[in-house]
Parts: structure tokens; C-alpha cells; sequence
């Protein structure tokens, strides 16, 4: 058991930093504007041809068990493929590295939330009171702690479309834990890497219509090898195979190591600074993370 966990820790780890780095690279990305759309699709469509020669058998000889449940297949590809790493690459365009890391540190809360509402595991009063506070540091982040913000609701629109990015891997990551599957977890990814691939192409096509090309220069040949290999392909099966060794509830809360190495990041790299609203955010994250762990004792 303890060999387990450690290995499950261990992945759950490195998952961790090449995500943290994939903050970097991204923020990156927009600095060399780089499309962050395009640069999603070609980060999967890569990821997704490398894994094919692994993962062709499996895909024909189970292919009547992946469309049986091929919808809850599209879901998965929808929330994680399709949603969450491209908003992500397109907030980094408009926020600071330091904001986007702490509010996606909350998934963990939302992950447990998401998992009591579609009756996955049950929650208790410690982890609503918990999802409470989380979501206030979440507000201090987005407003800046900042009054005037919220009266002329003059809102970064990185901060708000981060927010979707935090539900749709929260979403993602209970239903991971929702079903027992049939095909390997490298087959897992490609299947989800496949379904979020399909949906990707328009928004891919809409980006480029509107002269968002993607130029093959340096910069972007550079940051597409990192995205593809880290956080692509290594941290997605490293995440799958954490979840499948210790759940999902205790998988999440590696995630409260990225804000720690992505400010890290983003402090040494772009001289990024930790304001007061995101002190604010990180007490009151912190103490709701902390709550949501709290186990009610049994008389």
C-alpha cells in the first residue's frame, strides 16, 4: 500500500510541475502571439499521433465498448481537450500567471462539490463551507479586491474565462472517477484526446478565418514541443494514473502544488509580482481547501 502511494505521489508530482510549466510556456505564447486555440489543436493533434501506434489494437478490439459510451467519452473530451486547455492558453493572454495558477488550485473543491452533486461521493458541512470560502478567494482574485471593479464591473476577462477553465477540469476530473473502464489508461487519453479533438477543429477553423494564423518559427516550434511531451502526454497520464491509484479527492489536492510552482515560475522568469488581492485569495482558497479535507467525526 505504501509503495502505491508513493508511486501515485510521484506522478502526481511531476503532473503537477510539467502543468505549472505549461502556465509559463502559454503565458509565453502570448507574448509571442502565438493563437491560443491553434496552439491547443496542434499541441492534441501531435499528442494524440504519438500515442496512436500504442494505442491502435486497443482502439479496434474494444471499439463496440468506446461507442457504447462514446457520449460519456465526448464529455470527458469536451471538458478537458476542448475547454479547459484552450481557455486556459487564451485567459495567459490577458492575466497574470500568479492569478491564473491560484485560481485553478481551487479545482480540488470543486471536484469534491462536483462529485456530492452527481452523487459520486457524498460531501459534509466542513467541504460546503469549504467551496464557500474557496470561491471568495476566487472573487478577490477576479475583482481584484478593488470596489471600483465591481461597481463598474470592469472585470479581466482573462480572470472570468479562467473560471470556466476551473469548472470544466473539475467537471472532468469527477467524472474520471465516476466509471471503471474497459481499455487502458493510455487508451483512456487517446479516446478523450480523439472526442476533444473533434470539437476543437472548428474553433481551430473560426481562430484561423479571422487571421490568427499560426507562424512556424522558433518560438512557436519551441513551445509546442513542451506542450505536446509535459503537460500533453506525460502529466495527462500521470494525472489518470494518480486518480487510479489513490481517487480523484486525494489526486485534487496535489493540484495546491502548482500555485506554489507556477508563482515560482512566473516571479523568476516574468518578474511577476504577488499582489495583496492574490494574498487575500490565497488565505481564503487555502482555508477552504483545508476545510473541504476535514473529515466529520462519527459518535
Amino acid at each position: 500500500m505504501q509503495k502505491q502511494n508513493n508511486l501515485a505521489y510521484l506522478f502526481l508530482i511531476l503532473a503537477t510541475i510539467f502543468w505549472s510549466g505549461n502556465f509559463i510556456v502559454g503565458k509565453a505564447a502570448s507574448i509571442f502571439e502565438i493563437p491560443p486555440f491553434s496552439l491547443n489543436f496542434y499541441r492534441w493533434l501531435f499528442a494524440g499521433l504519438i500515442l496512436l501506434p500504442f494505442t491502435f489494437k486497443e482502439l479496434i478490439l474494444k471499439k463496440n465498448y468506446i461507442f457504447k459510451n462514446l457520449g460519456f467519452f465526448i464529455i470527458l473530451g469536451i471538458t478537458s481537450i476542448t475547454i479547459f486547455n484552450s481557455i486556459v492558453y487564451y485567459s495567459l493572454h490577458y492575466t497574470q500567471v500568479i492569478s491564473g495558477v491560484l485560481m485553478i488550485s481551487t479545482i480540488p473543491v470543486w471536484i469534491i462539490f462536483i462529485s456530492s452533486i452527481l452523487k459520486i461521493e457524498k460531501t459534509n458541512i466542513f467541504q460546503i463551507i469549504g467551496v464557500g470560502l474557496s470561491l471568495l478567494g476566487v472573487i478577490f482574485i477576479i475583482t481584484k479586491a478593488d470596489l471600483n471593479l465591481i461597481k463598474n464591473l470592469d472585470f479581466n476577462k482573462g480572470d472570468l474565462t479562467m473560471v470556466v477553465a476551473m469548472f470544466s477540469w473539475a467537471i472532468y476530473s469527477a467524472l474520471l472517477k465516476k466509471k471503471t473502464y474497459e481499455i487502458s489508461q493510455i487508451t483512456l487519453l487517446q479516446v478523450v484526446i480523439i472526442t476533444g479533438l473533434i470539437f476543437l477543429i472548428p474553433i481551430y477553423i473560426i481562430e484561423m478565418s479571422l487571421g490568427n494564423a499560426i507562424k512556424l518559427d522558433k518560438p512557436f516550434l519551441l513551445t509546442l514541443t513542451y506542450v505536446v511531451l509535459f503537460p500533453g502526454l506525460a502529466s495527462f497520464f500521470f494525472w489518470i494514473k494518480g486518480i487510479a491509484l489513490i481517487g480523484a479527492n486525494r489526486a485534487g489536492a496535489f493540484l495546491h502544488l502548482m500555485p506554489i510552482f507556477g508563482a515560482i515560475m512566473a516571479m523568476v522568469i516574468f518578474k511577476e509580482k504577488f499582489m495583496f488581492y492574490h494574498i487575500l485569495g490565497a488565505i481564503f482558497i487555502i482555508s477552504g481547501i483545508t476545510l473541504s479535507n476535514k473529515k466529520v467525526l462519527k459518535k
